[in-house]
């Protein structure tokens, strides 16, 4: 079997959850802060990120980060071209750890108009698809939001994801289509009936054989998903936390047995740059263990 063959039988089959661990410019301060990292412990973005990548090393290489409990992992473009004790991240993930290396490929977010806001412009994607191919990557992330039902909004945040994964899939990569319902939405459950449907017009219209993974809120109606999870051109159905605890996000999750967990904050929930290795692997364990079985459940 060639490694991409096994790497999309472990995300189409395997037990497990993804870890998202690609924080990008805008959100590393706060997620660096939350590790115990301030600012006055760096100076300038090349600092700040080699602390980032410090600690997404730490994680990678923590003992109960393996395929035993976790899937795949996304990366930040940066993270794809580092190395981790001298060999590429990519490489470390599915040979050292067993782990299906993704990519976030967004630039981030338009400003918000009819409750939506889109991916930013990607002049650059098709020269980035053929170094993520070239690096091992297996596929790729993009993330759009939705703030309120609005139909031509979601149709849009919908239409334009399709789009991008069309790109990626012709690049030989599978393509994680991310359009994440702000769990603060006064109009979350309404917007997620419209999620549903513009997923449901777009998938029809995938030729046999193009697969992609959906990456959704966990939502309002437990299950609310599970047609979609049973789409054939659909690998697996994967849950952002949202900015829900882990506790809250694990419990959640239990309650949609077709979707497994691709948690960022909540993966990191507690973990403190200070920590003896022991104690970090400890306590970085107990969250893995913890979205696993919501992920398993």
């Amino acid at each position: 079997m060639s490694t991409t063959d096994a790497q999309r039988t472990q995300m189409a089959t395997g037990k497990g959850f993804v870890a998202a661990l690609d924080q990008s410019g805008g959100s590393t301060p706060k997620a660096l802060s939350l590790y115990g990292v301030e600012p006055s412990d760096y100076s300038g973005d090349v600092e700040m990120f080699q602390a980032m990548h410090d600690m997404r090393a730490r994680i990678i290489l923590a003992d109960d980060f393996t395929s035993a409990k976790v899937l795949g992992a996304i990366l930040f473009e940066r993270t794809m071209d580092d190395m981790i004790k001298g060999k590429p991240v990519a490489q470390v993930l599915w040979e050292d750890r067993g782990v299906v290396p993704f990519l976030k490929i967004d630039k981030g977010l338009e400003d918000e108009a009819n409750g939506v806001q889109l991916l930013k412009p990607m002049p650059e994607l098709e020269a980035l698809l053929a170094r993520a191919k070239q690096a091992g990557i297996f596929g790729t992330k993009e993330r759009s939001v939705i703030q309120s039902a609005d139909a031509s909004g979601i149709a849009a945040v919908v239409a334009q994801q399709f789009d991008v994964a069309k790109a990626v899939s012709a690049a030989g990569l599978v393509p994680i289509i991310e359009p994440e319902v702000n769990i603060h939405s006064e109009t979350k459950a309404e917007c997620e009936n419209m999620l549903k449907a513009a997923l449901e017009t777009h998938l029809a219209a995938l030729p046999a054989g193009e697969m992609v993974i959906l990456k959704l809120t966990i939502p309002e109606v437990a299950g609310h998903y599970e047609s979609l999870a049973d789409h054939p051109n659909v690998l697996r159905v994967v849950a952002l936390s949202g900015g829900y605890s882990t506790e809250e996000a694990s419990e959640r999750l239990s309650h949609n047995p077709k979707m497994i967990a691709s948690f960022s904050r909540a993966l990191t929930e507690g973990l403190n740059v200070k920590m003896t290795d022991a104690e970090f692997n400890a306590a970085l364990g107990a969250n893995i263990e913890k979205i696993y079985r919501a992920s398993v459940a």
